[in-house]
């Protein structure tokens, strides 16, 4: 019976879910399937255009590149605030979540001023003496990267923080008096402890740095196309509804695909965290 009141409490929910997400997915994949050429017509196109393998090798390469960073710099910044005693951890997470407060694209104009040829970077290189003349770093892949760490680590702090914050210190103690060195405890305590966040705020930020369509349009401009760049210009500017629908499929089968492989490989590091 509890069972069974369980399933009636996440019913409209779930409802919810099938009728404004499932099934548009569903609709936009057959509609890839039905075209007058044959069912992998639309496919076949994509893989054999240089430019669209261009775009999605960009896009994977560029997003594992986002999780990696985002992986160190959110794991070190979330051990940090896990140990904070008192108000000062509150601080700490009130910094880290701050970011996410403000719109993605009011983010990404941000580094539009820090990383133009006038802008704060570039002026204070030219102040210290580091260079001669300004820089072009806007429209190229590591302002993308630059920009989308900013944007995804706190998602990646937040995920951490909890996990981290309950390993016990009598764990870690009882590592340092059996004579395990730092790395020892970091790495056969520490690390297999925390893989679950791993797993879950590396597929946030994988996730959200593929599907990405403002920061890469802002910062990449045409020279760093990605994939949702591609399929908002197929919709809206060419009006080509059966390839835009088509790179949806293949971002929605790739990104299923990461996810999967990330899962397995977090089961091969530690069975028992997922």
């Amino acid at each position: 019976m509890k069972r069974f009141a369980g399933w009636l409490l996440a019913s409209p929910a779930t409802l919810l879910v099938v009728l404004f997400l499932v099934l548009p997915v569903i609709a936009t994949i057959v509609t890839t399937f039905t075209t007058p050429n044959g069912p992998f017509a639309t496919y076949q196109a994509f893989f054999n255009s240089g430019l669209r393998r261009t775009v999605l090798l960009r896009t994977i390469w560029i997003s594992l590149a986002v999780t990696a960073i985002s992986l160190v710099i959110g794991f070190v910044a979330a051990y940090v605030v896990s140990r904070t005693p008192g108000w000062l951890k509150s601080i700490l997470i009130i910094a880290a979540v701050f970011p996410l407060l403000t719109g993605v694209v009011v983010r990404s104009f941000a580094w539009l001023i820090i990383l133009g040829k006038n802008g704060i970077l570039n002026g204070f290189l030219v102040w210290i003496g580091a260079i001669s003349e300004p820089l072009s770093m806007l429209y190229t892949p590591g302002a993308v990267i630059a920009a989308m760490v900013y944007l995804f680590t706190p998602l990646m702090i937040l995920t951490l923080v909890g996990v981290l914050e309950s390993i016990p210190d009598d764990l870690l103690q009882a590592s340092a008096s059996l004579g395990a060195k730092p790395t020892a405890t970091f790495s056969q305590v520490v690390l297999p402890l925390a893989v679950p966040g791993l797993i879950v705020g590396a597929v946030l930020v994988f996730t959200g740095s593929f599907t990405s369509y403002a920061t890469p349009q802002l910062l990449g401009g045409e020279s760093v196309m990605m994939m949702g760049t591609l399929m908002y210009q197929q919709a809206m500017v060419v009006f080509d509804w059966v390839s835009a629908s088509t790179i949806a499929a293949v971002m929605v089968v790739i990104t299923i695909a990461i996810v999967a492989l990330m899962t397995r490989l977090a089961r091969r590091l530690n069975p028992m965290a997922v």
